[in-house]
């Protein structure tokens, strides 16, 4: 059994609570958070495992294996690096870190824990199916990929690039394979100081294109990803689970529609930890990941302020 902890009990560190309880290979042992609030989402569950409010009387008093680290992202980079220099794993919600240069530092402190990012967009059942219509993701694609939604009050503390659009910086670069080796940004402040929607493009050597657009004040939410090339047009529904293929083959206006599998990404993430940490190998995002993504985002912020095209 792994012994866990979780840091942070907030919106979604209660969600990361149901997961530990429902692996078999985990055992959650404490948890960390100093609202008062927390008590409550431990008692809710019948548990009654010790819960501190700082990281530091944590470590003094429990003995545990790895950790989850649900934190606001400003806290990322000092509660990672505690728990590194004491030889924990860590799961480390995205973004890993608020900036490049601490995610670097990060990952010079890995040793050989395993550490995993939050990358969850990663887990959606489409991507491992994807079969025959990985050719549509080759010879130059051009891909838009649109993340939207209704205010809904949630993570103001960030711009919409490190809350929605990493997720999307990091898809991108998990199905090219390849890194951008341009981005220019454009965007607008909305609902808050910080940025609220935001459209980036991306350039690549091998000639591909990518478009990024997120907006926390749309008029309905909208999660997709489409891909045109010279084999023809493949569009993901990725909030409905949908498919729809246009071959540029077809001799007439078929469209191929399939639904995918409905998973428990957040289940999947934990998993996939667990196992990594039981075989001692790399887990599926990884502290590269991690430190790739911050590094685009912050490109990415870059290019808003100045209103020019960044070089990677």
């Amino acid at each position: 059994m792994i012994k866990v902890a979780v840091i942070g009990l907030g919106h979604l560190g209660k969600w990361h609570v149901d997961k530990v309880l429902a692996c078999s290979s985990a055992e959650l042992i404490c948890a960390v958070d100093p609202a008062p609030s927390s008590k409550g989402v431990l008692e809710e569950r019948g548990l009654s495992i010790p819960l501190y409010k700082t990281l530091e009387d944590c470590l003094e008093q429990e003995e545990f294996d790895a950790a989850f680290v649900v934190t606001p992202t400003s806290l990322h980079f000092d509660v990672c690096k505690k728990l590194l220099k004491e030889g924990k794993h860590v799961f480390c919600e995205k973004p890993l870190t608020s900036t490049y240069e601490q995610a670097l530092e990060l990952k010079s402190l890995k040793g050989r824990s395993t550490f995993q990012v939050g990358h969850s967009e990663r887990f959606h059942a489409i991507w491992n199916q994807l079969g025959v219509r990985k050719k549509y993701l080759e010879d130059k694609p051009v891909l838009s990929l649109n993340r939207q939604a209704p205010f809904k009050g949630r993570a103001t503390d960030v711009d919409v690039v490190q809350d929605l659009m990493i997720h999307d910086i990091d898809l991108v670069l998990y199905l090219l394979k390849e890194k951008p080796q341009q981005v220019l940004a454009l965007g607008k402040k909305q609902r808050t100081d910080k940025w609220d929607y935001v459209k980036a493009f991306f350039s690549f050597e091998s000639g591909a294109q990518a478009t990024i657009t997120v907006g926390r004040n749309h008029v309905c939410e909208v999660r997709e990803l489409e891909s045109v090339n010279s084999a023809g047009c493949l569009k993901v529904d990725l909030l409905n689970r949908k498919a729809f293929e246009a071959s540029a083959l077809a001799m007439d206006n078929f469209v191929q529609e399939e639904n995918y599998d409905k998973r428990d990404h957040l289940l999947e993430e934990h998993e996939s930890f667990y196992q990594a940490i039981l075989d001692e190998s790399e887990a599926i995002v990884s502290i590269d990941a991690g430190v790739e993504a911050v590094y685009f985002v912050e490109l990415v912020l870059k290019s808003l302020e100045n209103g020019r095209a960044i070089q990677c």
